[in-house]
């Protein structure tokens, strides 16, 4: 048997990814790259009108006919007809990218066990999303591949010094949720991998958008070895690595895109 080639590794023509909260600051650079390398996009959003935005000006170079649908994944039943829109639009779903985050910017002085609890939904609707993923490849008999967006966040802790005086902690509430997101990668992959399906999850590192205070961004820089922020780009060839069949063997991994943060 020949082996593919890189390029053929990597090509995602033909396949659909349905991606959560693609209108966001990452999301975009996240459906961009599904488009890029060949895949039809459904992007899911609460909004439609959102969805639609994100998904028009994606690329379509193999013919694609990008699509948003309303989904939210903080709402079974939002993200059950999201779901099967997506499916009735596209005619199949083949990798799923939870990608979506309803945050909340209380810290561990003042959160309230409600919205503590209410952001722990987040890692509900991704474990929701990625069965429904799981029992529609199964039932056409095809391989699947479901991305968690993670965060080195799920990894270490926060430096408290990082937001002294300028703004909130790091939400203790976030950082329970993305190690869970992390955790329940390795267990979803371990079940699903007689299935076909591959479970990773992608952590970003500090990746602040310009609506972060540049006080608390500065101070950041010093943690990191590479002394600078990511930019949403830097996402795509490491999604591409998860959702395609260049990660044929990878499951249940968290591949950090962190600058080095987490290598000191």
């Amino acid at each position: 048997m020949t082996a593919p080639t890189v390029q053929q590794l990597f090509d995602l023509t033909g396949r659909v990814a349905l991606i959560t909260g693609g209108s966001g600051y990452l999301g975009q650079a996240l459906a961009a790259a599904l488009a890029e390398a060949g895949a039809t996009v459904i992007v899911g959003s609460r909004d439609r009108d959102r969805a639609n935005a994100a998904a028009a000006p994606l690329p379509a170079d193999h013919g694609q006919q990008h699509a948003g649908v309303v989904l939210d994944h903080m709402d079974e039943a939002s993200l059950n007809r999201g779901f099967g829109e997506a499916v009735e639009t596209a005619g199949q779903i083949d990798i799923l990218v939870n990608n979506g985050q309803d945050g909340d910017g209380h810290d561990l002085t003042n959160v309230t066990a409600e919205q503590f609890n209410r952001q722990m939904q987040n890692a509900t609707g991704y474990f929701l999303l990625a069965r429904r993923l799981r029992d529609h490849v199964v039932d056409r008999d095809a391989p699947g591949s479901v991305v968690l967006l993670g965060s080195m966040y799920g990894v270490v802790g926060s430096y408290p010094d990082a937001y002294a005086d300028v703004c909130p902690a790091s939400p203790v509430h976030y950082h329970a949720l993305k190690g869970g997101i992390v955790h329940m990668t390795r267990h979803l992959a371990v079940y699903w991998a007689k299935d076909g399906v591959r479970v990773n999850c992608l952590s970003p590192g500090p990746f602040p958008s310009e609506k972060a205070p540049q006080e608390m961004v500065q101070r950041l820089h010093t943690k990191s070895p590479m002394n600078r922020m990511g930019q949403p780009h830097e996402l795509k060839g490491a999604l591409l690595l998860l959702a395609s069949d260049a990660g044929s063997y990878i499951t249940g991994q968290n591949l950090l895109v962190d600058g080095g943060w987490t290598a000191w």
